[in-house]
């Protein structure tokens, strides 16, 4: 019994000493409103202009690249390629489902 009361008397007193400790923590010098002022900032309202992009000319953009027989091809066997890995892991994941775990 006197060892359950002089741990209760250590414990009680080693929290009241951490309790009145004070922390020389960087983190605890922060300041909560530096965290806001960006956000504060965002919602000012915007005096500027808009300002039009010369080097900006829709005219410019090229479409899409012409389609050869050779390059259809390369897309075939690559979208072939593709499908069979895609069937080759389906047929590993049902193999893998129908494996019967013995314990």
């Amino acid at each position: 019994m006197k060892k359950l009361i002089t741990a209760a008397a250590l414990g009680t007193a080693s929290l009241a000493l951490a309790a009145c400790g004070s922390s020389d923590d960087a983190s605890s010098d922060l300041e909560i409103d530096t965290v806001e002022m960006p956000a504060d900032e965002a919602l000012e309202p915007v005096t500027e202009e808009p300002v039009e992009d010369e080097n900006a000319n829709v005219d410019d953009v090229a479409g899409p690249a012409a389609v050869t027989p050779e390059t259809a091809n390369e897309a075939a066997d690559a979208a072939a390629d593709v499908a069979a890995e895609a069937a080759a892991a389906a047929e590993a994941a049902d193999a893998a489902a129908n494996i019967d775990i013995e314990e």
